[in-house]
């Protein structure tokens, strides 16, 4: 069995239904065979931030992207360091 995949404009388009036309969670999962829990994220998410909601596959949102350069930085930074004190630890070696 795969996993369904559903479009930015079905989802968007499912959180209104929920919000503007005030249809149930419950009502709206029936109708669109969607589960609850999943209309519940999607209405979670897509009230966070609107015009972020639902990047799709491949599309990443600005904070995300600022937050993979940091880690990226953080791993170098580190394998600099891990350099360095190995490199004193050899120098700092009594040499006889």
């Amino acid at each position: 069995m795969q996993r369904r995949k559903f479009g930015r404009e079905f989802k968007i388009e499912a959180v209104r239904l929920i919000k503007d036309r005030g249809v149930s969670v419950a009502q709206a999962s029936r109708d669109l065979d969607v589960h609850e829990n999943v209309l519940r994220k999607w209405v979670r998410d897509f009230a966070v931030d609107p015009g972020q909601a639902f990047p799709g596959h491949g599309q990443v949102k600005p904070e995300q992207l600022e937050i993979d350069k940091l880690r990226r930085e953080v791993v170098k930074l580190k394998a600099e360091r891990d350099i360095l004190k190995k490199a004193a630890a050899y120098f700092a070696r009594d040499v006889t």
